[in-house]
């Protein structure tokens, strides 16, 4: 299988997070150059039509593109370290969590990098500084309550490390784009990005 990625992109890295905290390491990884639109290329859009990455090229040629479905391919395949939920309950417990962390937080955080980085003129051709400013009070809103949640539990979906705490911790991790980290106005949410970066997930370059 091939994973193709972009360096700094958050959401193909998502899935080599995934791929680290899971301890699989055989799948090869492919780096495409989006400044230079290297995802545009007719060879890459007949593997993913929208030029989307991340995309998982299995061994017959089939295709994957959205970093959920990549990891829920990956976890029926190798199901340890569970990261998605071991029964029905936790299985959609961790669904809620991580659709709150991507709608709610990591997307806002993603947007407001995307309108507000001059680093990122080159790639988002329609930066508008107004849409930057409306995102970016939309993440801190969000933080502010993510910081509340984990002042009763260790991680995002419950007493374990999971896909949720992925997602999130993808989207705070583009933010640095902004200077932007929790500090010490939100220390349960600065407490929880430390603990990841003890995890084999929390090594992977962002």
């Amino acid at each position: 299988m091939k994973l193709y990625i972009a360096p700094y992109a958050p959401n193909p890295r998502r899935v080599t997070m995934f791929l680290a905290e899971k301890g699989i390491t055989h799948i090869e990884i492919v780096q495409l150059d989006l400044p230079k639109g290297e995802h545009r290329g007719g060879e890459f859009r007949a593997k993913s039509p929208l030029a989307q990455v991340p995309t998982l090229e299995l061994d017959d040629g089939r295709t994957l593109t959205e970093s959920r479905a990549i990891c829920t391919y990956l976890e029926a395949l190798y199901p340890e370290v569970n990261l998605l939920g071991a029964d029905a309950f936790e299985r959609a417990s961790i669904e809620m969590w991580d659709r709150r962390a991507e709608l709610m937080f990591a997307m806002p955080l993603m947007l407001w990098v995307r309108h507000g980085s001059p680093l990122l003129a080159q790639v988002e051709k329609n930066q508008n500084a107004e849409v930057a400013v409306y995102y970016q009070a939309q993440a801190m809103r969000m933080a502010k309550w993510l910081d509340g949640e984990l002042s009763g539990r260790p991680w995002i979906a419950g007493e374990r490390f999971t896909n949720a705490d992925i997602t999130a911790a993808c989207g705070i991790d583009f933010a640095k784009m902004m200077r932007w980290r929790p500090g010490e106005d939100f220390p349960n949410l600065k407490r929880w990005r430390e603990a990841i970066a003890e995890r084999p997930a929390g090594k992977v370059p962002a």
